[in-house]
């Protein structure tokens, strides 16, 4: 399809996002940046999370999954069910009891100085590692049909893309993105109900029809019930409870928002609301899968990644409309991906390492000019990272980093947990080390866990075993504290 096409739609698509920038930054200032002046619809934060938790990669991963995993994915969405339930009922009533902006100021209040700065660098590496890698595939998606139509080189692009995202959250911050995130929802589920539509033309077929095409293929199997395969369904369901847990509710992009509601009833009818609609959209984007796996049957085409599937009938087999759909769907999963991440990592840095909440003889003026200087230190270093990976070339160690980077919330997990339901008191100064060393552990384990669990492969449930090291090492150099509190 024309690259100037797919240009001017985006660029139409970018228009209305900064008409939404324009209207909500207006008189922002630093509380609306970090929490939105806790004035947050509920009901727009739960619908605006979808696309802040279904990255641009996820866009095109699920769907493409289908051909070799069917639904099993399914068993670890109705696992994140149970772990939202966790941070609602336990979790936010927490960080709202103890009116937290940074959720890691919790750890400086619960164990001191070196565990509290660990729990925010291991958010702060992961983010910037897992929101990087995300944004890269989205920009050499956007390079490979686009942009080199026109010579443009990949540096220019990737700026391109940095600077438009640093431009609408600059000033608005969280009360920008709980808005804009609402927009990028609503054209991200639209390109998969559009697109599965598209298919069933293409088939000749009803979209009913297709369902028990998709369902007689055997694409719709949800239960894996070989224990020792990477999607048996009980370890499907628990790495997808503890996985929500920690790359939620120990996250600090995601629950930036939910501190952002009115108050912990609305934070909380937020989660349970958000919650349901995550499992409707996901069943969604397996529908999708199936289609696309009986048509690329159907036609003979082949890829050589299981990601590549969507775009490639997108982009090359179904015109220059589901063309169009497909591109303006996935800049609307990247988009919320990387406002999120940017605006997380800058009330990070300001809150947890310069302490920009606590200086209260710091006029407003000077306080914004360090958070703008913060922010856009974050964006050149997503820019540079960006390039880093380009010059990778290699699908493989992308992947490699993608699954590191989700190890380092392992530590987070353990620490919260230890926390949580113990009234020890942890040896401060030796947590950077058994959080460094726990995910380092875990690395080891599951590139040999064939060869030392006799068959056992690990998958998702990894990042319990993750947190369950980190808790054992906090406890095993942990003291009985009779003032211990369970904050």
């Amino acid at each position: 399809m024309s690259p100037t096409l797919i240009l001017i739609v985006i660029s139409t698509y970018i228009a209305i996002l900064f008409a939404i920038t324009w209207v909500t930054a207006k008189r922002a200032n630093s509380q609306s940046f970090y929490i939105g002046n806790k004035s947050s619809p509920w009901f727009v934060v739960a619908y605006g999370m979808i696309g802040a938790s279904l990255s641009g990669v996820t866009f095109m991963s699920v769907p493409g999954w289908v051909q070799e995993t069917n639904f099993t994915y399914l068993l670890v969405v109705i696992g994140n069910m149970a772990g939202y339930a966790v941070i609602a009922l336990v979790l936010m009533p927490l960080y709202y009891r103890l009116n937290l902006t940074s959720i890691y100021t919790y750890l400086d209040k619960r164990f001191g100085f070196w565990s509290y700065k660990t729990g925010a660098g291991f958010f702060i590496i992961s983010r910037m590692m897992g929101a990087t890698l995300r944004m890269f595939l989205v920009v050499y998606v956007l390079q490979e049909f686009v942009f080199n139509a026109w010579n443009i080189p990949f540096w220019a692009n990737a700026l391109l893309f940095i600077v438009l995202v640093v431009l609408y959250t600059f000033k608005g911050g969280i009360k920008t993105i709980i808005w804009t995130d609402t927009l990028q929802t609503t054209f991200m589920i639209l390109a998969v109900v559009i697109s599965v539509i598209f298919i069933s033309r293409q088939m000749d077929s009803s979209v009913g029809q297709m369902l028990v095409t998709i369902r007689e293929s055997g694409f719709t199997k949800v239960f894996e019930y070989d224990w020792q395969s990477e999607r048996f369904f009980l370890k499907q369901f628990l790495s997808g409870m503890f996985i929500c847990i920690a790359m939620t509710g120990l996250d600090q992009e995601m629950m930036q928002k939910n501190l952002s509601c009115r108050n912990i009833k609305d934070a909380q009818k937020n989660m349970f609301t958000f919650s349901g609609i995550l499992i409707l959209v996901n069943l969604m984007f397996l529908t999708l899968g199936g289609f696309l796996a009986v048509y690329a049957r159907s036609r003979g085409i082949v890829v050589d990644s299981t990601d590549d599937l969507f775009p490639t009938i997108a982009l090359n087999y179904m015109g220059p409309i589901a063309g169009v759909v497909f591109m303006v769907g996935l800049i609307s999963a990247a988009f919320p991906s990387a406002d999120g991440a940017l605006t997380s990592l800058t009330t990070s840095v300001s809150i947890d390492f310069l302490g920009l909440d606590k200086r209260k003889d710091l006029p407003e003026k000077k306080a914004t000019r360090i958070r703008y200087t913060v922010h856009i230190t974050i964006a050149i270093l997503f820019f540079i990272c960006i390039l880093a990976f380009s010059k990778l070339n290699n699908r493989a160690v992308i992947d490699e980093l993608f699954t590191i980077a989700g190890y380092t919330y392992g530590p987070l997990l353990g620490l919260y947990s230890f926390g949580l339901f113990t009234k020890r008191s942890v040896t401060d100064n030796l947590t950077p080390f058994i959080a460094v060393l726990s995910p380092v552990i875990c690395y080891f384990l599951s590139k040999y866990s064939v060869q030392l669990f006799n068959g056992y492969k690990f998958g998702f449930e990894l990042l319990l075993v993750n947190g369950m090291i980190t808790f054992l090492g906090l406890l095993a150099f942990s003291k009985r504290d009779p003032k211990g509190v369970v904050l």
